[in-house]
């Protein structure tokens, strides 16, 4: 417990004192806190084999995946009430045709890629690892998104447009992913397992979508028990806890698997308790401020779980860069397509693909149920999936900053924000004085 307790402050303190650090270079936090991850990581810091400067092992860092898992949460709660149906009058369509249609193109270019790298290949990619490499390709972390805006508290038509489509991309993600997972099972094994393709990504869906308005709809009702905004906060926040535990749950009915996606159950729990709570504004507010120090400790746990060692092959290295460039093409285009198809703005169809390129947790997800069932073309799918997180979370937050930046969403300090500032810390430095 002593030795837990002791790696979250580390890991906490590591990733503050890198945003000072990196001020200078003005790299988004969510940069210098998985830097802060990497060297504090069982290959930087932890080789010194010492509990307390480092994570000694990857092992070290799953035992604090539950903080992850909570902080995920959190992230899609807040993602979620970004689906006001005031909103989405107004871009639910646009968010909608963008949010498919850009998933589809980075599995297409990703698909066509890889399928050509596997003629040239054969005996290092096999067909079934550039099927699930495809699939794995939609997925875009609706994590680093958030942070960035937050940090740069971007507005306008992109970024109201963006979070949707990055929420999105977690359901259109799970069913591209269900349907290429089974074909490449079914090249692999020799049979078609038509409930494991069809069946089970649609219940996961559903059964997602089912839990998180129960328990918006439960949330919501409670809140009026109670008079004291500091009682509500801790109220929505003990639900997003109970709704993360039980979106863990899984079973079997028959054939079907029945399990949750904890990003859509959390997303439709903010989803709903943001259109029926008159209150939620204000909560959400408050639950944002609450959450600032879990995030960027997932950040840093994020960054200490990048496996250093596959940058030793080759063969990674070189699958993993071609995955990069066709993903990124992929969803460039896609999104400037649909952009342009559903007649947005000119700074939106220019920069919301590049805003899409971050990925991490539902991609490592993905990879992991691959690694346990396709054997050793499941461990290079891992592999490369881990190089390619590495890439993304390390680079992808910096051009998601660019691209909001170049859109005139994210705008510097205003002198008289800046005078503001001088004259508190001066007032402050006068009373000290006296």
């Amino acid at each position: 417990m002593e030795i837990t307790l002791l790696s979250v402050s580390i890991a906490l303190l590591a990733g503050l004192l890198m945003t000072r650090a990196f001020k200078p270079l003005k790299l988004p936090s969510v940069t210098a806190y998985l830097i802060a991850g990497v060297l504090i990581g069982p290959f930087c810091l932890g080789q010194l084999n010492q509990d307390g400067i480092g994570f000694t092992s990857l092992e070290a860092v799953e035992s604090l995946k539950m903080v992850s898992e909570i902080a995920l949460g959190f992230i899609a709660f807040s993602i979620g009430s970004e689906f006001r149906l005031s909103e989405l009058k107004k871009t639910g369509k646009q968010a909608l045709v963008i949010g498919i249609f850009q998933a589809l193109a980075a599995t297409l270019f990703v698909d066509l890629a890889l399928f050509g790298l596997h003629l040239l290949m054969p005996d290092v990619l096999d067909l079934p690892t550039v099927l699930v490499l495809g699939a794995i390709a939609t997925a875009t972390a609706p994590a680093a998104t958030l942070m960035v805006v937050r940090q740069y508290k971007a507005k306008g038509p992109l970024t109201k447009l963006l979070l949707p489509i990055v929420a999105l991309d977690d359901a259109v993600g799970l069913v591209i992913f269900a349907v290429s997972f089974g074909v490449a099972r079914a090249v692999a094994e020799g049979s078609v397992d038509l409930i494991s393709i069809l069946v089970n990504p649609f219940v996961e869906i559903l059964a997602s979508l089912i839990l998180g308005s129960i328990m918006g709809w439960i949330l919501t009702h409670l809140e009026k028990l109670f008079n004291s905004n500091t009682n509500r906060l801790n109220l929505t926040i003990a639900f997003v806890f109970i709704t993360v535990s039980l979106s863990m749950i899984d079973f079997h009915l028959g054939a079907v698997h029945v399990q949750f996606s904890s990003l859509l159950v959390c997303m439709m729990l903010g989803t709903i308790f943001c259109n029926i709570c008159p209150l939620s504004h204000d909560l959400m507010e408050r639950s944002d401020k609450w959450t600032s120090p879990l995030f960027a400790l997932f950040f840093v746990i994020s960054g200490a779980e990048l496996d250093l060692g596959i940058l030793q092959n080759g063969s990674v290295i070189l699958i993993g860069l071609v995955y990069i460039i066709a993903r990124s093409a992929g969803k460039y285009f896609g999104a400037l397509g649909s952009a342009k198809a559903t007649k947005c703005s000119p700074a939106i169809c220019k920069y919301l693909g590049i805003t899409l390129l971050p990925q991490a947790g539902v991609a490592l997800g993905m990879c992991t149920i691959a690694a346990q069932a396709l054997g050793e073309s499941g461990a290079i799918i891992r592999n490369i999936t881990l190089f390619a997180v590495l890439i993304y979370e390390l680079f992808g937050p910096v051009f998601t900053r660019m691209a909001l930046q170049a859109a005139g969403e994210i705008h510097p300090m205003s002198e008289e924000v800046k005078n503001r500032r001088h004259n508190k810390l001066k007032e402050a430095n006068e009373r000290k004085q006296s």
